[in-house]
């Protein structure tokens, strides 16, 4: 009396004594073809409606409009933390008063309307800004605390989906410095599905992209 075992392997061998022994694609079997890269419009285009999914707000400009788009952004702020390196063009028509970020506590950093930051990258298909905090970027707290984020990030620092990314922010990893993932303004929903924003992060985030 045969074993399970025995008849699944007796199945298995007619199975493939019907297969020719000279079938080619035995031995040579057929690789997907890959994909294109998508060029870089279409990379904006992905990256803009996958973060506008996540409710927040997102800006595409020319560089020479950087300025004038940040200081739209933040409107009705009566001030702004802004961490060490990030560029004075992108300041120079703000008109809150701009904070250096000199050790602010949490306590401090809670009473400052908003902050301006670069990113390491942008992941189109997610949606997903990721903050290696690296010069222009500060701190985790400093966009954690304010309720309102205001990123730039250049359109040649997108790419198309995780993997991709991956490359970009193994330096910092290997420095040793966190990462921040940042899909939307922070939000969460409790059992019956009552969306809250500003629960543990920025009520508000604002996305300039710069072509």
């Amino acid at each position: 009396m045969s074993s399970a075992r025995d008849e699944v392997l007796q199945r298995i061998r007619r199975a493939n004594h019907d297969v020719a022994a000279d079938d080619p694609r035995l031995d040579h079997p057929v690789a997907p073809e890959p994909s294109a890269a998508p060029d870089r419009q279409s990379l904006i285009d992905l990256f803009v409606e996958r973060v506008a999914d996540y409710r927040a707000e997102v800006t595409v400009v020319d560089p020479d409009a950087v300025a004038g788009t940040v200081a739209n952004a933040l409107q009705g702020c009566a001030d702004v933390v802004i961490p060490d390196g990030v560029p004075e063009q992108w300041l120079s028509e703000v008109s809150a008063t701009q904070v250096s970020d000199d050790g602010l506590t949490a306590t401090a950093l809670d009473r400052i309307d908003a902050v301006v930051t670069g990113a390491a990258v942008g992941i189109a298909v997610p949606g997903t800004i990721v903050l290696d905090h690296a010069a222009g970027q500060g701190r985790r707290a400093l966009s954690l605390v304010p309720d309102l984020h205001v990123c730039v990030i250049r359109a040649d620092q997108l790419v198309h989906d995780v993997p991709d990314g991956v490359p970009v922010l193994e330096p910092a990893v290997r420095a040793g410095r966190p990462l921040t993932w940042i899909s939307g303004p922070s939000a969460t929903s409790d059992i019956e599905l009552s969306r809250v924003e500003g629960v543990h992060g920025p009520r508000t985030l604002r996305v300039v992209v710069v072509r």
